[in-house]
């Protein structure tokens, strides 16, 4: 059963597949048989199920133009692997500065990016959706963290729901465009990856893609995919009727016993078949037993998911790993949010999501003082960082569809 998983779930994240198959509205079963009617705003699109079959998908390139204030690095990229690790260390060292000592001021960043996205439609309805969940994932993944492997799958989950998803590559990542990885591909709060996510947001509004305008778009984020969505309610709180950020607290001290576990490594190097064209500025995880350190918690996964997640791994920038829109007080967002963790997440809650404090359960009063009485949270059993990869994904996943619904959504 765990190769199966594993084989099958590696194939569709790295985009193989049968080729589609578009049927017409006059062999109509549900709304996901007319997708070929909604292509708008895809470049060379195509339509394939979720792993779990519950959701029909268009998948395609989407040209986002946006305009951001990047930070400006006055740095250029590691020639080896010596430096980048030297450059890792200088930056956590003991009273070092060697990191903002490397920001020289804001600069004007303007493009025009393909970003590789996928539109979800439930196969358990004839009608048009009125809400979209906009899903943004983490470093060192792709969009393929919400459609891992059947069972593990929340595209599936959300459309077993009726729920319609919108998930794509991050700028830099997967099948996105790969620009400059220290200048350009940054996440700060003004930074390039959170105008871009706005865009798409007011892009599904306004029906710029799939020709259809969704009244309602629910953020949905997973560890640094959080930081950029509470980013953009901090930016454009009216982008989003309501917010659930996964793998996400105040607590970040385990980012670096867990950015040291996971040893950050050329991508190039690391991984020549699938990196190669990549420049030095792109980093990436060095092995499997610092993916376990970092994202996993056992006894709590199949090791399928474990080796699935080492073989589909991503890139970062080293941009990226400089920048982040941290952490803000957020007064004009209205509506709710769900905080979801998993109980032992390393990266967010330092290993345990119970100390000080019940971390998900703080954060909105915190940083959300106005958001509404359908807020929540949920703790994830025995499960770290990637709590998609966990025995505890289905429970989570029928949390924050619940919650998504006694919203309104």
């Amino acid at each position: 059963m765990r190769s199966v998983i594993f084989s099958a779930a590696v194939a569709l994240a790295t985009g193989v597949s049968a080729a589609p198959a578009i049927q017409t509205a006059t062999t109509q079963t549900s709304f996901a048989d007319t997708l070929s009617y909604y292509l708008k705003g895809f470049q060379n699109p195509r339509i394939d199920t979720s792993t779990g079959g519950q959701a029909t998908c268009i998948s395609g390139a989407i040209n986002v133009t946006a305009s951001a204030k990047n930070f400006n690095f006055s740095m250029t990229a590691p020639v080896n692997q010596t430096e980048l690790t030297q450059f890792l260390v200088n930056g956590i060292s003991a009273n070092s500065t060697s990191n903002k000592d490397l920001l020289v001021g804001l600069t004007n960043v303007t493009g025009s990016y393909g970003i590789y996205s996928q539109l979800c439609f439930p196969n358990n309805t004839t009608k048009l959706p009125s809400t979209v969940q906009f899903l943004t994932h983490g470093l060192g993944c792709d969009r393929s963290y919400w459609n891992l492997a059947p069972n593990y799958s929340y595209i599936d989950a959300a459309a077993e729901h009726g729920s319609t998803t919108f998930l794509y590559d991050r700028l830099g990542v997967g099948l996105s465009d790969h620009p400059d990885p220290i200048q350009i591909v940054q996440g700060g709060l003004e930074g390039i990856q959170i105008a871009i996510a706005h865009e798409l947001v007011q892009s599904l509004r306004a029906g710029d893609i799939a020709d259809h305008a969704f009244k309602h778009v629910v953020g949905v984020g997973h560890s640094y995919g959080s930081f950029q969505t509470h980013g953009v309610t901090r930016q454009h709180p009216k982008d989003f009727d309501a917010v659930v950020l996964t793998g996400f607290s105040k607590s970040t001290a385990g980012m670096l016993p867990g950015f040291a576990a996971v040893d950050l490594t050329i991508a190039s190097q690391e991984q020549p078949l699938r990196f190669a064209d990549l420049p030095s500025g792109y980093v990436t995880g060095s092995g499997i037993q610092g993916t376990q350190f970092a994202f996993f918690h056992a006894p709590g996964f199949d090791p399928a998911l474990l080796n699935l997640a080492e073989a589909t791994k991503q890139s970062i920038t080293i941009g990226e790993y400089l920048s982040n829109p941290g952490f803000g007080n957020v007064t004009e967002f209205t509506g709710p949010i769900d905080v979801v963790n998993g109980e032992f997440d390393l990266m967010n809650c330092d290993g345990n999501c119970l100390y000080p404090d019940n971390l998900a359960a703080t954060f909105q009063a915190e940083f959300y003082p106005n958001a509404s009485n359908g807020s929540s949270w949920y703790l994830g059993p025995d499960s770290g960082h990637f709590l998609n990869h966990h025995y505890a994904a289905a429970g989570a996943y029928e949390h924050i569809q619940n919650f998504v619904k006694k919203n309104g959504f």
